[in-house]
């Protein structure tokens, strides 16, 4: 029996989610609030989960389509919030944690009350602009926002962050806020039992460094090699930081650190 939850985005994120919450997805293109209130009245649910999402190959191809990039990031959040207010659900917003500028050193681990500063990645201020429409309705309307922070899967995807390293096999060695995603859809699925609302960073703790991941892959591919480049050398924009994730540990629920996610992570990948 399917549950009284609604997932829309039929991409990683989406199909990750529905496999242990075992509810209805959907992958309808939406383009309206008329369009999107149809899609969700037919299947009635309490707790709608949007996941769609615009980034392409990586963020830098949001810069090539803005149009498609600030309608699926910014404007259909708020519709889908609209949605849910007249409708009387929950809405589950899926954010990102790419959202601000750390200094290492001297920032803390970012908590979930700083405002986001990290615009000059236009898939960022995407994020952004859906963040600061929500958040001021999250407590009188129950809409929860979770964060990603570069996934990292046990499973071969596209998405994920082991896939790309061994693919570039040139790589940063810069501490980074991450987010394992066995552990984030069971997140997801305890803050939606609790009711919880307002803005949560699901990340694991401590940080990880590229190398040490790629070091235990190794272990299994031991010809595989890579090479150390400066971040500054690479001429990319990115944001490297480390998110706070003490609002998820407060509610109760057991956050694991990096570090003893690593092995068990690389493990399971290679063995499928």
């Amino acid at each position: 029996m399917k549950s009284n939850i609604l997932i829309l985005g039929k991409g990683y994120i989406g199909d990750k989610l529905r496999s242990v919450l075992n509810c209805n997805i959907s992958g309808a293109k939406i383009g309206s609030f008329k369009e999107a209130e149809k899609e969700i009245l037919k299947y009635k649910p309490k707790v709608i989960i949007n996941c769609i999402g615009h980034i392409g190959k990586n963020v830098d191809y949001c810069e090539l389509d803005k149009d498609k990039t600030l309608f699926s990031n910014a404007f259909l959040p708020v519709i889908l919030a609209e949605v849910a207010l007249r409708n009387r659900m929950k809405l589950v917003h899926i954010s990102s944690g790419c959202i601000y500028n750390y200094e290492y050193g001297v920032t803390k681990p970012i908590t979930e009350n700083k405002v986001p500063d990290f615009f000059n990645l236009f898939y960022s201020r995407s994020k952004i602009y859906s963040e600061r429409a929500l958040l001021p309705l999250a407590d009188r309307y129950n809409i929860l926002i979770a964060r990603i922070r570069i996934p990292l899967d046990n499973v071969s995807h596209p998405k994920n962050i082991l896939n790309k390293l061994i693919n570039y096999k040139t790589v940063i060695d810069i501490p980074n806020s991450v987010t394992y995603i066995p552990d984030f859809v069971k997140a997801v699925r305890y803050l939606i039992k609790i009711d919880a609302r307002g803005v949560y960073n699901i990340v694991n703790k401590g940080t990880l460094r590229y190398p040490k991941l790629l070091d235990e892959y190794r272990k299994y591919c031991p010809d595989f090699k890579y090479k150390l480049i400066s971040y500054k050398k690479m001429g990319l924009v990115r944001t490297n930081l480390i998110l706070s994730s003490a609002k998820l540990e407060n509610t109760g629920f057991k956050v694991r650190n990096i570090d003893e996610v690593i092995p068990e992570c690389v493990e399971n990948f290679v063995k499928f």
